[in-house]
């Protein structure tokens, strides 16, 4: 299993950190990864701190000092560049020959571990406000996948179609893409998925939508996508695989997960709304 981010981790202490602790956390979760980067002073200035209280943040993080908190800042940063040919290559002879049943038992163990650990790990404040936002009648949906994770994207628009109105898919052609884009405003919701070798549009999707007084959220993996960044919601998820290919078996989980979430929030109104997607399908011949 991979390590959690030190981004999550911050996260789940903001709660416990003493007030001048918690000023350096949001001053690090503001300009994630690169801001860990900067020296000691710099941070404390940025947050209106002292240095001393920069360095019993880290401790309190559980590091020994602040070069052993950059030390794994430095390890995450260069996980989460990862591509699926460098993790081949640095695997070792034998990551990936196991014997069927081997094999099998490999992935059983694996999948069961990342998503009892991604499910486990949610912020549930993070969930309820991906909730919220989808189940809002005055919002509309936009969603943009990436170069695997677009199925995703659609697997999820496809399930709240069946549920309410005002879904949409981010188009392929540019035209299309920069006319809708060119449409975002307050009352929009841009759902992003988004995993490492992370890509830049979706960065710039992001931040679009955030400058049109828009929502976003945000689904990635446990190092957390640079459009975090601007995230109203951010739903990070395992990706432990037995290739060296990342797993997206631990994401469509949290999906249905939502979907379901998002039957109940819905209630009579996703029933009706189903129930008139039946209707016009007979009418027209598709079921």
């Amino acid at each position: 299993m991979v390590p959690s981010p030190i981004a999550d981790d911050i996260r789940r202490k903001l709660g416990i950190l003493a007030p001048a602790e918690r000023k350096v956390a949001r001053i690090l979760l503001a300009s994630y990864p690169s801001a860990g980067f900067e020296t000691v002073a710099t941070i404390a200035e940025r947050a209106g701190v002292s240095a001393p209280t920069v360095l019993r943040f880290v401790t309190r993080l559980g590091y020994t000092g602040f070069p052993d908190f950059q030390a794994a800042l430095r390890k995450e940063l260069d996980e989460r560049s990862a591509s699926p040919l460098s993790l081949y290559e640095t695997a070792g002879d034998g990551a990936y020959g196991r014997s069927v049943d081997g094999l099998v038992a490999h992935s059983s163990t694996l999948f069961t571990q990342a998503l009892t650990q991604t499910l486990t790990d949610i912020p549930r404040h993070d969930f309820t406000g991906a909730l919220t936002l989808l189940s809002d009648p005055r919002r509309r949906i936009t969603l943009a996948g990436g170069r695997f994770t677009h199925l995703l994207a659609r697997y999820l628009g496809l399930h709240l179609m069946q549920l309410r109105d005002d879904i949409r898919f981010l188009p392929d052609r540019d035209v299309e893409r920069t006319a809708l884009l060119a449409t975002l405003t307050k009352r929009d919701v841009v759902v992003v998925f988004d995993y490492r070798r992370y890509e830049n549009d979706k960065l710039a999707i992001a931040q679009l939508a955030k400058d049109c007084g828009g929502k976003v959220i945000v689904f990635t993996d446990t190092w957390l996508s640079p459009t975090t960044t601007h995230a109203d919601v951010v739903l990070s998820h395992r990706v432990d695989a037995p290739s060296p290919y990342d797993s997206l078996v631990p994401t469509l989980a949290v999906i249905e997960t939502l979907v379901a979430a998002l039957v109940t929030s819905l209630g009579d109104g996703a029933h009706q709304h189903m129930k008139r997607g039946e209707e016009t399908a007979r009418r027209v011949d598709l079921v």
